[in-house]
């Protein structure tokens, strides 16, 4: 593990990112609990990628859930629905991921559906420009096989996880387990970052996982 601040953690991510040719575009995903913030991780990288030359588009994967009526089968709290049903893979894929594949259109939406209201946002497409990187924040996210060019895992200790995690979510924390267990995401992401103290992350080896 490799000691760094957070504002030079992302900077380096963008450097990372915005190393990559600009002639494709750049699928970035920050996977993690919500108790890592990946959403701020992600929203933090924009401005740094814009100053490189590099526009960045922000979407949630929490933007892209299941109807009420599929995700909650199971009831409000049941952790093998929230890992199993609640994230839209097919939509996240046609409307944000294939459209940024090389080849595609570089037409994407950048929500789908919102889960308050039980209703479509009714978004409408954005263009991102060749070269730009879309960075897709979520949790459990990795080991669904969702095309990327870069995966960013925020780690969290599972005495962290139970410390930070908001009380009304704590149902969730045995899909955590399991998705330890399955898919190994500190593991199998291109870039682990220990998250343990937010003030003081670290990261798990070299920046040399983008593909």
């Amino acid at each position: 593990m490799r000691p760094i601040s957070p504002a030079l953690l992302v900077e380096e991510l963008a450097e990372l990112v915005a190393a990559r040719p600009r002639d494709a575009w750049v699928r970035v995903l920050v996977d993690g609990a919500p108790a890592a913030r990946p959403d701020l991780l992600a929203d933090e990288l924009v401005e740094p990628l814009r100053v490189r030359g590099r526009a960045a588009r922000r979407v949630s994967a929490g933007d892209f859930l299941r109807a009420a009526s599929l995700r909650l089968e199971y009831g409000r709290t049941d952790p093998d629905a929230f890992y199993d049903d609640w994230l839209d893979e097919e939509g996240l894929r046609r409307e944000v991921l294939e459209p940024l594949s090389p080849g595609g259109s570089g037409r994407f939406v950048p929500s789908l559906w919102n889960s308050e209201t039980d209703r479509a946002t009714r978004a409408p497409y954005e263009t991102l420009p060749e070269g730009g990187v879309l960075l897709l924040d979520g949790t459990l996210l990795l080991g669904r096989g969702l095309p990327a060019e870069l995966s960013v895992h925020l780690w969290l200790s599972k005495a962290a996880l139970v410390r930070r995690c908001d009380p009304a979510q704590a149902w969730r924390l045995p899909a955590y387990e399991r998705y330890e267990r399955e898919v190994a995401p500190a593991r199998s992401a291109d870039v682990v970052v220990k998250a343990d103290d937010p003030r003081h992350p670290a990261l798990a080896g070299p920046l040399t996982g983008l593909r």
